[in-house]
């Protein structure tokens, strides 16, 4: 499951967004769960892949108890969420105002998940940020 490319699309009056044809390819008839795990984005993970991110806290636990209200935290937010007909996903207020998103959402292929951005933010960050990949860009896609 690779998920590539970013796509713009307005969020409905329920809050609801569109998933790019694209990625429903990629994950037929899963369903995903979202969370607010970076600050300034929104995570969205089939339940293909959010089962190894469950290994993973998991295994955090078990080597490093103090993380419990870490981990309780981030998965106090989570929802689980299902495509409807449409294959649009329901995003919570409270997520939405996380992020600061309004009007339109970016969603961003990382590979295993998407991140949903508001795209001024996402602008923001990477003017910000992308400077440093620049070093390791020529070892990846020589």
């Amino acid at each position: 499951m690779s998920f590539l490319g970013s796509y713009t699309y307005q969020l409905d009056e329920k809050g609801r967004v569109s998933l790019p044809a694209a990625f429903r390819r990629e994950v037929g008839d899963q369903s995903f769960v979202l969370l607010h795990a970076y600050p300034e984005s929104l995570a969205l993970y089939p339940q293909e892949e959010w089962r190894e991110v469950e290994e993973r806290l998991r295994d955090l636990l078990k080597h490093q108890p103090g993380m419990r209200l870490g981990v309780l935290s981030a998965l106090s937010n989570a929802a689980e969420v299902v495509p409807d007909a449409q294959g649009r996903i329901l995003i919570p207020a409270r997520m939405q105002e996380a992020i600061g998103l309004k009007g339109q959402a970016l969603l961003v292929g990382v590979m295993t998940r998407i991140e949903i951005w508001d795209p001024a933010r996402f602008e923001e960050a990477m003017r910000a940020g992308a400077g440093d990949f620049a070093t390791f860009a020529p070892q990846i896609f020589r």
